[in-house]
């Protein structure tokens, strides 16, 4: 009587049982910052929308987060670009004196409790990440699964010098932009295969400054070139809208803003859309080098 060993049993299992299914490709969509200039993330979501492109999970710091928390909690892009297209300074700020900034940002929980249909964490349509940065340690916080949506957000968009900084839980909390400027790494722990990071990218020379904001924001955008190898070797695909022309309080500007947008996720669909497709039995795996639209 020959006995068969789990050895051989699991020579055998292994020679005719079937190859294990790829894994189910899962989009997460990370949007950058950029005040006004962040309108341009409604136009990415639009050309996705209309191609069917669905989106697993999402996250945003500063003018992305706003967005990103728009967008999951189930508000529709119209709406979106509505409120977007007649904003304005005081609607989400008020000028103040303070040791710690010349603008407080209480106006903008009730600019939110408007914007989004619901307002935690766990109510969101689509799973959502905000990026808040710790002026104590210098690290990124990142808030997710749990809790209000609303305090996370106005500490992701409060810009260092003009916003005063959001007190939680002990901390100091400033512009996500200054630790992370694209929330790529947290979609990816939060189970997204593939990543699309959407930068509104600066001048590459910038005017003279007019002001201590326009020279607060042109150091800001020469230290986030410096990181930007970090979150560009996660993605997968990386959108660079078209904006550098529009200022960065442009609301005004809202429907060209929207197409440049529009234009650049456009460009990347034919690439998304591969991500989709089951692979071809017996078809060579082709390596996936980052791209960039437009090129």
């Amino acid at each position: 009587m020959i006995m068969a060993t789990n050895e051989g049993k699991s020579w055998w299992s292994r020679l005719f049982s079937a190859p294990a299914p790829p894994p189910k490709v899962s989009i997460g969509l990370a949007l950058g910052g950029g005040f006004a200039r962040g309108i341009a993330h409604v136009g990415v979501l639009r050309a996705f929308e209309r191609n069917n492109i669905p989106i697993d999970c999402i996250g945003g710091v500063s003018a992305g987060a706003i967005i990103a928390a728009a967008y999951a909690s189930g508000t529709s892009l119209d709406d979106i670009e509505a409120t977007a297209s007649r904003m304005n300074f005081k609607d989400v700020a008020r000028w103040t004196l303070s040791l710690m900034g010349f603008a407080a940002s209480e106006r903008m929980e009730s600019f939110l409790h408007q914007l989004l249909k619901v307002h935690t964490f766990e109510q969101m349509k689509t799973p959502l990440a905000i990026v808040a940065s710790d002026l104590s340690t210098g690290l990124p916080v990142v808030f997710h699964r749990l809790g209000d949506v609303c305090l996370p957000v106005r500490a992701s968009c409060s810009y260092p010098g003009l916003f005063k900084p959001i007190q939680h839980n002990g901390k100091f909390l400033v512009d996500g932009g200054v630790t992370m400027e694209l929330p790529a790494k947290p979609l990816r722990e939060m189970g997204a295969t593939h990543i699309i990071s959407v930068v509104l990218p600066a001048p590459e020379v910038a005017p003279d400054p007019a002001n201590m904001l326009a020279v607060v924001n042109r150091c800001f955008q020469i230290l986030q070139r410096r990181v930007e190898p970090e979150w560009r070797a996660i993605s997968d695909v990386v959108l660079a809208p078209e904006v550098d022309a529009h200022s960065w309080d442009g609301f005004r500007g809202a429907k060209r803003l929207v197409e440049a947008g529009e234009q650049a996720a456009e460009a990347a669909i034919p690439t998304i859309r591969a991500w989709l497709e089951p692979p071809r039995r017996g078809a060579a795996k082709r390596s996936n080098p980052q791209r960039q639209f437009p090129r």
